[in-house]
């Protein structure tokens, strides 16, 4: 296994630990512990590009890394922010549907998780992460809001390129590309 990977293994790992600080209340621990786990996304990405490393594995591990990370974000606002689920329940349940419903139609259309990586995905989790950081910091609720805008805009660009593609496809980077996909292959 290769170092990204194992980065990715260890984000994956990760994920019960910050579910179990976060149901024992330990705000600052499980804090530090997604700061941890959003670098990491940030360098096993870095390093897979830079030292040529980048793999349908790598990739799709990548995937599930991000899907546990973000998706036991919500469990842990209930339990350790339920004020934020009141004041900003909109954008709460839009984020949450907004990864939700590509997940879906990507299980639907291909029967496994979608890896695509597109720019205004890796935009949006940095955006998506940094704001959600400053949440369970007690910081301001603004940058979370237009976080979530963005978020919705990338995970529609997702959901355009499950329904362009053919066939599952990992590192896909825009429609642009999903649609010279579809072109090649008709």
């Amino acid at each position: 296994m290769n170092l990204p990977n194992s980065i990715t293994v260890c984000r994956i790992i990760l994920a019960p630990v910050m579910l179990v600080l976060a149901r024992a209340g330990m705000e600052h621990a499980f804090l530090a512990c997604l700061i941890a786990s959003l670098i990491s996304d940030i360098v096993d990405g870095q390093i897979a590009r830079r030292m040529n490393l980048t793999s349908e594995f790598g990739s799709k591990l990548d995937s599930w890394a991000d899907m546990l990370t973000y998706g036991l974000v919500p469990i842990a606002a209930w339990w350790l922010r339920p004020d934020l689920i009141s004041s900003e329940r909109a954008a709460f349940f839009t984020a949450v549907g907004s990864y939700a419903i590509p997940v879906a139609i990507g299980f639907a259309k291909f029967r496994r998780l979608t890896s695509y990586h597109t720019f205004m995905a890796r935009v949006s989790a940095y955006l998506v992460g940094a704001s959600v950081v400053l949440l369970f910091a007690h910081g301001p609720t603004l940058p979370f809001r237009i976080s979530v805008a963005v978020l919705v805009a990338a995970e529609a660009e997702e959901i355009a390129i499950t329904l362009v593609l053919p066939e599952p496809r990992s590192n896909v980077r825009s429609v642009a590309r999903a649609l010279e996909i579809r072109r090649a292959a008709a």
